[in-house]
């Protein structure tokens, strides 16, 4: 394999870009990679040719290309849940290929492009998920007003973030939750967040009221809200983690597709990255299609792809429920005395 010529191609993938180099990392480094033999083998699978005549079922599995190109081929009106995570209006290299940060005019005009071409592989009662920075969030507001129906922001805080001597942190990130009509899916009771009750009350007999005791401590099981502080961003010690730039976590998609879609409804990535949107669709029995235009990001999504075949877990959600950030839910919890687990409205 290190004999080859540089310029050898698997599909097009230059050897050095197909290796994914792991040398140097830590041994502890969870961060995938793949040989050589692997992205032979994973670029066979993936979805290249644009079909001259419209498809009349849509595929399942990973689309290389770009999604404005490939919307025309695409079924109308088969998706369920759009998740859209487009570049950022910021200056940013995507594996070489480098977005550079536009007008705030002229990225608006670039987003609303990108819907208007989009909107139409949308089902009546879709739900639509448009992440972006604080920056970006003017851009998307109004653009997504002008097509859908807006239903909230979702401000979630990232624990990494560059400091600044003159100015504030940034740490956060905004998701704008769009409906196509007023007739759409929303499951609150599949994405509680179980906190430790610190405080604990009880009643007169001294019960605990809206709480759980067990073995492992006390616990509450709280209502979403649209302020999201236990995300965890993808860092190396994550068997999720890749060396996208702005890969977003598996349990932040699990959220958003536990609430807006069902099993067997068809998520939908135009701007998939890594593939984040594709494997937790899969594992929580969604069927999916991802649009990336860059092959070396394609590969590592299939490849998670593979690797969920055996692994169906989401880092931070279990038993049904969230757990707060990096905390580790015991096994199984029991509540103890027969007591009821209530919900804090």
């Amino acid at each position: 394999m290190l004999g080859m010529e540089a310029d050898e191609t698997v599909f097009n993938i230059p050897v050095e870009t197909a290796l994914s180099a792991d040398l140097g990392r830590a041994p502890r480094n969870r961060t995938i990679t793949l040989d050589y033999e692997q992205a032979v083998t994973l670029g066979k699978r993936l979805i290249r040719e644009n079909p001259s005549v419209r498809l009349q079922v849509p595929p399942i599995g990973t689309i290389l290309g770009d999604c404005i190109a490939w919307a025309e081929a695409l079924p109308r009106a088969f998706v369920d849940l759009m998740i859209l995570d487009p570049p950022y209006n910021l200056d940013k290299t995507f594996n070489g290929r480098k977005f550079s940060k536009m007008s705030l005019e002229d990225y608006s005009s670039w987003l609303e492009n990108i819907i208007q071409v989009l909107k139409p592989l949308l089902k009546a009662d879709a739900t639509i998920y448009i992440c972006c920075d604080w920056l970006t969030s003017q851009s998307v507001y109004s653009v997504a007003t002008r097509h859908f129906y807006v239903q909230n922001r979702i401000t979630w805080e990232r624990e990494k973030g560059r400091g600044a001597k003159r100015n504030w942190k940034n740490t956060s990130e905004d998701i704008w939750f769009c409906t196509m009509s007023n007739n759409y899916t929303f499951n609150v009771d599949a994405v509680k967040l179980r906190r430790k009750v610190i405080a604990p009350y009880t009643d007169d007999d001294g019960k605990p009221k809206d709480w759980m005791r067990t073995k492992e401590g006390n616990f509450r099981d709280t209502h979403p809200s649209n302020l999201w502080t236990d995300i965890t961003i993808p860092f190396w010690s994550m068997s999720e983690n890749t060396d996208h730039p702005t890969q977003k976590s598996e349990k932040l998609i699990a959220r958003l597709l536990l609430a807006s879609s069902n099993v067997n409804d068809f998520v939908f990535d135009p701007f998939l990255g890594s593939g984040t949107t594709s494997v937790v669709a899969k594992k929580l029995g969604r069927r999916y299609l991802g649009i990336e235009i860059e092959e070396q990001y394609c590969l590592w999504a299939e490849h998670r792809l593979d690797l969920s075949n055996h692994d169906r877990c989401i880092q931070g959600y279990e038993d049904g429920v969230f757990w707060e950030r990096n905390s580790v839910p015991p096994a199984r919890i029991e509540p103890q005395e027969n007591q009821p687990l209530l919900l804090e409205m």
